[in-house]
């Protein structure tokens, strides 16, 4: 009875179950697709709130747990947990999954049985990913939630969609085969040393591997969560899906997905491994401020909206990747805010691109121009999410990015003042593509009749928009509920502290506190 009543089995278990209900629904009532996807991501939002209100921000320790056995005989349970990060994520994820259902329903003309069912089931495949305190459960889960995304892009998908969710799929795959291997190996261990077997997270926190196999064990690992972040040079995957999947794909691939490869470093591979994490956190984040200068560049050449709005992602995210290798405080929790911040940010950045092309059919810059004029709805909202996105100070995008900037600093001084030249690229590229887009002249006969901003276009925006203005000067509610989650993360990043081989021992113009 537990497994429903327990609100993180109930947040994993509701979208999963109401998706199986929509593959059900006979084709005479597929009227009711669209209401059924959205009542259950409502409802899903519902207990989330609740959750996030029962929450207690003060500890540290993992909350609302809930373990039952599954195989004992390898001690593996069926084991749920949050601290102040998977909830924001959970909270994020719960936010944005109604939006991306209401951004649906003129845009899937075909098969929308199976697409609904697919938002559902990728619903609780995330959830599961930022709840699960088991590796096995989170391995699992993490590999479930690519299957409704492979199919999301290869079926909804733009002309190229297949080659994007192949590439997608074998991407990430690859990264997860090795993690899967350094799971077994870890759990191998373990029961090498105590005797028992057990997959448990927080148990093997305490777990006694030393040496090379925490170097190698590491790599497994990073390399899947690298992947995922995407982190410079394992990026390439992203343009292409974002730029050929659904509007509803885009959104949740920019503003949930991506996390969950900062969320394993956060969850696994630094508590897991802190010995080799101290070695490997100058690269990683040397690699962070390249994947900042490099996707702020190649977004500046960028001509189609939405692959310009995918490599600022890749920006974005090397700086959140800045921020928690550092292990300071201040700035691990501006990267656990920024997380917060991109998804609603470059999720609203999505739909609006998605607006433009359900009118026009393409997202080619110099097509627009002089859409203030008819449109100044959409312009307005343009420019707050585009404001928000290079970090104007009063929106959500500053606070994070700040104290990113300024935790950073005081570890890799001279990484870090390589990384501000992405706030200044980040306004040229972002700028740019407003003006060209949204003042000038009307140049083109079909953007003259271009109808503003619906209702149901404002409904879904509208909580976003609230969102950036609230966090850019009232960021305590998200900051309150991860500081002891923070402080954690760097007190078992830091345990163990004994120095590595003197071979692979690095620095990048800076030291680990």
């Amino acid at each position: 009875m537990e497994l429903l009543t327990n609100p993180l089995s109930l947040l994993v278990m509701l979208p999963a179950a109401a998706g199986a209900l929509l593959l059900l629904v006979p084709p005479e009532k597929e009227h009711l697709l669209k209401r059924g996807a959205l009542g259950a991501t409502l409802l899903v939002l519902l207990v989330t709130l609740k959750l996030y209100a029962d929450f207690d921000p003060a500890l540290a320790a993992m909350q609302f747990t809930l373990q039952r056995a599954w195989l004992p005989a390898y001690g593996i349970s069926y084991f749920l947990g949050i601290d102040g990060i998977s909830l924001l994520m959970i909270a994020l994820t719960a936010v944005l999954m109604p939006i991306s259902v209401l951004a649906s329903f003129n845009y899937i003309k075909e098969g929308r049985r199976a697409y609904y069912a697919c938002l559902l089931f990728l619903e609780a495949g995330m959830i599961g990913v930022f709840a699960a305190l088991d590796l096995f459960v989170f391995y699992l889960f993490w590999e479930a939630m690519l299957i409704p995304m492979y199919f999301l892009i290869g079926i909804w998908g733009g002309p190229r969609r297949i080659y994007a969710a192949l590439k997608f799929f074998i991407y990430t795959m690859a990264g997860s085969v090795l993690m899967l291997a350094a799971i077994l190996w870890v759990a191998a261990a373990q029961h090498a040393a105590s005797g028992a077997w057990t997959f448990s997270i927080p148990a093997l926190y305490s777990g006694t591997l030393t040496g090379q196999a925490q170097f190698w064990l590491f790599a497994a690992f990073g390399l899947a969560f690298a992947v995922k972040v995407p982190l410079f040079p394992f990026h390439t995957w992203l343009p292409d899906a974002h730029v050929e999947a659904p509007t509803a794909g885009s959104v949740l691939l920019a503003g949930v997905l991506l996390k969950m490869g900062v969320y394993g470093y956060l969850r696994l591979a630094v508590p897991l491994f802190p010995q080799a994490a101290a070695v490997f956190a100058p690269w990683l984040a040397g690699l962070g401020v390249v994947g900042i200068i490099y996707g702020s560049l190649v977004a500046w050449t960028q001509r189609d909206m939405k692959k310009m709005v995918a490599y600022s992602s890749v920006a974005h995210l090397g700086a959140v990747m800045l921020g928690i290798m550092a292990f300071e405080p201040a700035a691990v929790a501006g990267a656990v805010l920024q997380m917060v911040n991109h998804g609603l940010s470059t999720g609203a950045l999505f739909l609006l691109v998605g607006v433009l092309y359900e009118r026009r059919h393409t997202r080619l810059i110099e097509d627009y121009g002089g859409l203030a004029k008819v449109m100044p709805g959409f312009a307005a909202v343009f420019m707050l999410v585009t404001l928000s996105s290079i970090g104007l100070p009063g929106l959500n995008g500053f606070v994070g990015e700040a104290l990113i900037l300024f935790g950073a600093f005081r570890v890799y001084p001279w990484l870090t003042g390589l990384a501000v030249t992405g706030v200044i690229l980040s306004a040229v590229y972002m700028l740019g593509m407003y003006q060209q887009t949204v003042f000038g002249p009307l140049r083109h006969t079909e953007n003259k009749v271009l109808p503003d901003l619906s209702a149901r276009e404002w409904l879904y925006l509208a909580p976003l928009l609230a969102f950036i203005v609230l966090l850019g000067v009232w960021p305590n509610p998200v900051l309150k509920r991860a500081m002891p989650a923070v402080g954690s993360y760097i007190s078992l990043a830091q345990r163990q502290a004994a120095p590595p081989p003197a071979d692979v021992k690095i620095s990048l113009g800076g030291k680990l506190p």
